[in-house]
């Protein structure tokens, strides 16, 4: 099968859980580095590869992947809408806002009905500013925002103008509530679960969160770091 890797690839790739962004780019290029298209005589050559938009490590779901002259589009993949499903849990939270850390504070839910969820919808629908969370890979001075967070030193985000064109919430199973998102650049699904959660006058965090949809590219398409590797080979 031939590739131009060096010419230019888009990739959909599938992250697993609990790999981080940076694993999974790793992953393809040590799967690119062994088709021939990668090296001549004199040895392999480098090329580029870079991903259009991060996922947290606990995030599933769809990865665009660009190589050699092709990344130079990749901004213009991350400037896509994307669509998101999961399952915010509803009555606690993490200081991270996901799984990733424990939960530090649990609240009722003995309040919240069908009727207040579906209010609490319809608040998030359309632009808005939205804090990005401490524990993110937002840069500070230099610096990651979760690396600060983490030594424990103080984290001054600004808000961000974000725009949230459809939300719906699919199944309220207590304490579990599953949705789907589709929302533009920069926006934080678990930031949308804090708020969410102080908008039900409770608590709340990510439980689970697969990417579907980026623009027109859709997870269907993509492939696992496993299958790749031997779809390039075939």
């Amino acid at each position: 099968m031939s590739f131009s890797f060096y010419s230019g690839e888009v990739l959909l790739i599938d992250k697993p859980y609990s790999w981080s962004s940076f694993k999974a780019v790793h992953h393809i290029k040590k799967s690119i580095a062994k088709h021939p298209s990668w090296t001549d005589e004199q040895g392999p050559h480098p090329v580029k590869i870079g991903h259009a938009g991060t996922l947290d490590p606990l995030a599933t779901g769809l990865l665009i992947m660009c190589t050699g002259k092709k990344t130079k589009q990749i901004q213009d993949f991350m400037n896509l809408e994307k669509v998101y499903t999961g399952v915010f849990f509803i009555g606690a939270t993490t200081p991270c806002f996901d799984r990733e850390k424990p939960v530090n504070a649990e609240y009722s839910i003995a309040h919240i009905t069908s009727e207040h969820i579906e209010i609490v919808r319809q608040q998030f629908i359309g632009t808005q500013h939205q804090m990005p969370p401490l524990y993110s890979a937002i840069q500070i001075n230099g610096r990651r925002a979760y690396e600060i967070a983490r030594s424990g030193q103080t984290v001054e985000l600004q808000p961000r103008t974000v725009n949230i064109s459809q939300l719906e919430f699919k199944i309220w199973n207590p304490p579990f509530l599953h949705f789907k998102v589709t929302c533009s650049k920069g926006t934080y699904i678990r930031s949308l679960a804090r708020d969410i959660g102080l908008a039900l006058h409770s608590g709340a965090y990510v439980y689970d969160l697969k990417r579907e949809q980026i623009g027109t590219y859709n997870l269907n398409n993509a492939f696992t770091p496993e299958a790749f590797a031997k779809h390039i080979n075939m």
